[in-house]
């Protein structure tokens, strides 16, 4: 099954539509679009601003990586699209 959640809107999707974001393991260093090879906790977010901002607003990535999470990585994220 391929299909992921978007942290952001809640709506499932094929992982492939989905910008996939991990904290690595044991480390929790935050890596964005990591490939299969990449070990740790991960999250999801559609391509555009407003899943992203939504995602920010309400700690959900915090939640769901269990990670401390950088202040420009959502500018990294933005500049992805």
């Amino acid at each position: 099954m391929t299909d992921r959640k978007c942290a952001g809107c809640g709506i499932i999707k094929d992982r492939k539509d989905l910008i996939k974001i991990t904290a690595q393991h044991p480390l929790k260093n935050i890596v964005i679009n990591g490939g299969a090879k990449i070990f740790g906790r991960s999250a999801y977010l559609c391509y555009n601003n407003t899943c992203i901002e939504n995602a920010f607003k309400k700690d959900r990535l915090k939640k769901v990586l269990k990670a401390p999470i950088p202040e420009e990585l959502k500018g990294n994220l933005l500049n992805e699209l």
